[in-house]
């Protein structure tokens, strides 16, 4: 009788040992699972919508940079790209910069709170720099902290239609109320004219700007605008489709509103 009482004992500690052991295991299952639900949710509707301002600058540019208008001397040339990131912990328009004498990377997100945009910066140095502002009508203009000197930064990016674009970098020192120039980028987008939104082309089902890459789910083709869309899109497809029939829907009633 006590062997047999100890053998159900034994046995009742190994069957909760392999439970404890399989959900153990099973959590980062379940973590794994649903990892492309939140990287693709992880932008809120306000902070998306108020970044479609900028769909025109997705995609790859040319830029020419000038300390001073017009003028050769100083000047270099440089080759930038805008592409959506949808990241938990960094989401928003990401700004790549090849050859830059200004900037070598930088990412703009939505405050929905602030109400402002911001822009985290690495410089071509490795140093950071963090800017702030808001969108006057067709420039975005954004100022940093006064640094350890003093000194104030600021960034105005100007889009002037959808194949050239302009970057501002000013700078105002300590005691002075004025800005004076840095440098100015002109940008030219690379490559063969793409398709504008609401021009008859198609529509990234992502973000709402110009669809130039062919994605498909379940035998239908659907757009994007550049590789994170496309990366958003395939974590999660169901969300994004939803998201565009509801916006289909939206258009249509408004439509017959008026």
């Amino acid at each position: 009788m006590r062997k047999c009482c100890q053998t159900v004992v034994g046995l009742l500690c190994v069957s909760v040992l392999f439970w404890s052991l399989s959900s153990v295991h099973g959590e980062p299952e379940k973590s794994a699972s649903t990892a492309g639900v939140k990287k693709s949710a992880s932008l809120p509707p306000e902070s998306k919508q108020a970044l479609s301002e900028f769909n025109s600058l997705i995609g790859g540019w040319r830029g020419v940079g000038m300390i001073k208008r017009n003028s050769r001397k100083g000047a270099w040339s440089e080759k930038a790209e805008w592409v959506w990131k949808f990241d938990p912990q960094q989401s928003g328009i990401a700004y790549e910069v090849e050859d830059g004498k200004f900037l070598k990377s930088a990412l703009l997100s939505y405050d929905p709170e602030q109400k402002t945009y911001q822009l985290a910066t690495v410089l071509p140095d490795g140093t950071k720099r963090d800017y702030s502002g808001m969108l006057e009508k067709d420039t975005l203009v954004l100022e940093s902290q006064p640094d350890a000197e003093g000194a104030v930064y600021r960034i105005s990016i100007r889009k002037l239609n959808e194949k050239r674009t302009l970057v501002l970098f000013e700078q105002r020192n300590q005691g002075q109320s004025f800005y004076y120039r840095l440098a100015e980028v002109g940008y030219t987008r690379a490559g063969t004219r793409l398709a504008a939104s609401g021009s008859g082309g198609p529509e990234c089902i992502v973000t709402g700007g110009a669809g130039t890459i062919a994605v498909s789910h379940k035998g239908k083709t659907y757009y994007v605008c550049c590789s994170g869309c496309k990366q958003a899109f395939e974590d999660d497809p169901e969300t994004f489709i939803a998201e565009a029939k509801q916006k289909a829907e939206e258009r249509r009633k408004q439509s017959q509103s008026r």
